[in-house]
């Protein structure tokens, strides 16, 4: 699950009855959410089809949001599996 993801869904508890940690959840969610949760789901389809990325590798860059290509072959690196330059630069089209 995304950031975003996890802060849409927290915003429907109620503040007052919320417990410590769900409501440190809620403001880190708030802080760290890189794109609304409205483009997700697009953001996401786009990552698994066009650049072959998992679930979980399209999340992970989600989350993160790299601005250039070096930056991006920090967080890949450690995946089992070697991106090209053209994916890379694909990928960050997509994500801005």
């Amino acid at each position: 699950m995304t950031i975003p993801e996890a802060h849409q869904i927290l915003q429907k508890i109620d503040v007052e009855k919320a417990d410590q940690i769900q409501k440190r959840t809620l403001d880190y969610t708030a802080k760290f959410a890189k794109v609304q949760w409205e483009s997700v789901k697009k953001l996401r389809k786009e990552l698994e089809t066009d650049c072959g990325l998992s679930e979980e590798e399209a999340v992970e860059l989600i989350n993160i949001m790299p601005k250039s290509i070096e930056e991006l072959r920090t967080f890949t690196s450690g995946w089992r599996k070697l991106l090209s330059t053209e994916t890379l630069e694909k990928i960050l089209k997509i994500l801005h």
